[in-house]
């Protein structure tokens, strides 16, 4: 099998076949071993180098900002990467990974760009605070934020449609249980479950609950440690909802656990409906009903508007809201 062959056999493009097989940066781990195995398996030509059409004209950044591995789940997260990263190998580009732990850590890295030939960056910044931000605007290079928004800010973003989503989940819970859904909050203060909290409490306002009647549980946002937190609210004996909405799927298996190791039948007693749709939802017990975000389509969809901002003058920021569904298993 040829190299063009197999980069249409996994679906990538043969610029990323070429940098996984010659162990060159600018595909993400998951990627490069998929991609050497299938290599192996089917006896690809080696070594393979792109034609000199297709040589790496631009270079991109992709920035992890990572303040703590609390929320850093890999099933969410990789996809995110591998979006932007097919976006980018399709048109012959290269792109460099980078994580950053600090606003001053961030600030060096966007300073050694101007001198690094790095034509554009994506700040995957899922964590990033207001104060984070302020770095941003003296970037020499066109960046876009990934998993996040800033309203004041001139930086153009992707993000999740969080309200959108939370509402499919709070319709979904009323039209199966009739009853009003209480919240398993995230006790980690990012934007995303701080949107999540306001789409709660605007669709329980859209189908006439009353808000001082709202049941909230705050969780971990591990399956480990919402489960720990759960089990010790059942044993406190809380007032329960009949069912609830979860700030994102880990908060949704642990507190599901710890329902079930406490005799309540799910969704019998207990209905819940997660948040992102990661990849153990359908094989925990029961299967997670959860809201699906499209999280290799926001990767990609953040790579295209770079690209398209380091052609284009003058710049009009924008900020993209990606849509959700809902995906209904069994937990509801």
């Amino acid at each position: 099998m040829t190299a063009k062959e197999l980069a249409k056999l996994l679906g990538v493009s043969e610029t990323a076949v070429s940098f996984a097989l010659n162990n060159k940066p600018g595909v993400s781990t998951e990627t490069r071993n998929r991609i050497k195995k299938a290599a192996q398996q089917y006896n690809v030509e080696r070594p393979y180098t792109v034609p000199a059409l297709q040589q790496p004209e631009k270079t991109f950044a992709f920035i992890f900002y990572r303040k703590s591995n609390a929320i850093f789940n890999n099933s969410f997260f990789d996809p995110l990467l591998q979006g932007a990263e097919n976006m980018i190998a399709g048109l012959g580009a290269h792109m460099n990974l980078s994580n950053v732990y600090s606003t001053d850590h961030l600030i060096e890295t966007l300073k050694s760009f101007g001198d690094s030939g790095i034509s554009g960056a994506i700040i995957l910044g899922t964590e990033m605070k207001h104060e984070d931000f302020m770095p941003l605007a003296f970037s020499e290079v066109p960046l876009v934020l990934l998993d996040n928004h800033f309203m004041s800010s001139k930086i153009d973003s992707v993000e999740i449609n969080n309200r959108e989503g939370v509402h499919l989940a709070i319709q979904h819970l009323v039209q199966r249980t009739g009853a009003q859904p209480g919240h398993l909050k995230a006790n980690f203060n990012i934007r995303n479950f701080e949107e999540r909290e306001a789409g709660y409490q605007q669709a329980l306002r859209h189908y006439g609950f009353s808000l001082s009647n709202s049941i909230s549980h705050t969780l971990a946002v591990s399956a480990e440690g919402a489960y720990a937190d759960m089990l010790q609210i059942l044993k406190r004996g809380d007032k329960l909802a009949r069912c609830y909405f979860a700030d994102n799927d880990e908060i949704a298996i642990g507190a599901m656990r710890a329902f079930r190791e406490c005799g309540y039948r799910i969704p019998g007693d207990v209905a819940i409906v997660g948040f992102d749709d990661v990849d153990v939802c359908p094989y925990v017990d029961p299967p997670l009903t959860t809201i699906h975000v499209p999280n290799h389509y926001m990767g990609h969809m953040a790579a295209q508007r770079l690209v398209s901002l380091t052609d284009r003058k003058p710049h009009y920021s924008l900020n993209v809201q990606i849509g959700t569904h809902l995906v209904t298993r069994k937990s509801v």
